[in-house]
């Protein structure tokens, strides 16, 4: 794999379910990282309608073979039917953090 580090955007209702999330994460392994971003709102369709949303968005750093198990995590968590959970290839990062990424959630051999 050529870039084995992902961004994860997942978002959550309230603050409760993102720390819930966040701490299982990282407690299990799967994320390094879970930055909880307050104060956003979210404007989609959902069941026909516009729906306008308070949320939080989750920003998850792992590595990509750790991404099946996180996904899952997150819908075992997740109160929403359809969570967003969005992952994006982190291109660049300092070598420490990316060092640190891999000790935190074991770098694949």
């Amino acid at each position: 794999m050529d870039n084995p580090y992902l961004l994860i955007y997942c978002t959550c209702p309230d603050q409760a379910m993102a720390e819930r999330i966040a701490e299982a994460l990282v407690a299990d392994r799967l994320a390094a990282c879970v930055n909880i971003v307050p104060g956003i709102t979210s404007i989609y369709r959902w069941q026909g309608e516009i729906q306008h949303d308070s949320e939080l968005l989750l920003l998850i750093k792992t590595r990509g073979e750790r991404y099946p198990a996180l996904e899952a995590r997150i819908r075992e968590l997740h109160s929403y039917e359809v969570p967003e959970i969005i992952a994006v290839p982190i291109q660049r990062g300092s070598e420490s953090y990316l060092a640190w990424l891999d000790a935190s959630v074991g770098k694949a051999s």
